[in-house]
């Protein structure tokens, strides 16, 4: 029995994801903070299709302790798809923002996705089949004014995976590693990054997907042999692409070589 890990799963791109791989019949195994909002999706997946097997896990992946434990905890499955959807925003000049607060952006979107990418990719990488999809950001290519912060750690999520990409083929690895880039989304994502009780899109956001259109796109990348899935920021289309960054083919030679 093989499993889909999806990290963040309680809500936004991450629950409607789960809705789709399940629509697919996979086996699903569901992380976030929040017990009683992953009760409700298993039960919501259940609808779907009963006979699927959902695992959830209760964890805070902006503590590397628990990052480690939460992979660990899994050894017993089997595991095909690993989504790294797990991230939050912030908006603020650089001298204004909140520091505890950037300290765990930075913990949870560069730290704990860099170590379970390496967990996973050291366990499956020769594995056929197997894929990690990491969740970046347009703001991972892009530097959005008052958002430098996260952008910075989003053109991480960007260039380590773009780079994991060109080292799996570059080995004929197995596994592929993809990269998708949501522009503006439809999720708790702007309550989170303003420190909001409650943000509307609609008359506030000009162009915007829903998580739901964003799990398609999503599964458009899980099909294709693309590395980068990534929303136009002028025209609000998805876009397959291979590596954006330039790479370095050829490293450099080590000292007396």
């Amino acid at each position: 029995m093989k499993y889909t890990v999806i990290t963040s799963a309680s809500s936004g791109i991450g629950y409607e994801a789960a809705l789709a791989f399940a629509a697919r019949g996979k086996h699903l195994i569901l992380a976030a903070r929040r017990t009683d909002e992953l009760e409700k999706l298993k039960s919501k997946v259940s609808e779907i299709d009963p006979d699927l097997d959902i695992v959830i896990r209760t964890v805070d992946l902006s503590i590397a302790a628990n990052v480690h434990a939460f992979y660990e905890s899994l050894h017993h499955y089997s595991i095909e798809t690993w989504i790294n959807n797990a991230g939050f925003g912030n908006f603020a000049s650089v001298g204004e923002q909140h520091l505890p607060k950037i300290e765990q952006m930075l913990h949870l979107n560069i730290e704990a996705l860099t170590i379970l990418s390496s967990l996973y990719v050291r366990d499956y990488a020769e594995v056929e089949g197997t894929q990690i999809i990491n969740i970046s950001s347009g703001g991972g290519y892009t530097i959005v004014p008052d958002a430098i912060t996260y952008c910075a750690t989003k053109f991480y999520v960007s260039a380590f995976t773009e780079g994991l990409a060109h080292e799996l083929k570059g080995k004929h690895a197995a596994m592929q590693a993809k990269v998708l880039a949501p522009a503006a989304t439809e999720t708790e994502f702007a309550e989170r990054a303003f420190d909001l009780d409650q943000f509307k899109y609609e008359g506030r956001v000009p162009q915007f997907h829903t998580a739901e259109q964003m799990a398609g796109f999503l599964l458009e990348l899980y099909d294709s042999e693309s590395v980068v899935g990534i929303v136009n920021g002028l025209t609000y289309e998805f876009e397959l692409k291979e590596p954006i960054f330039p790479y370095a083919a050829r490293a450099a030679s080590k000292p007396n070589d």
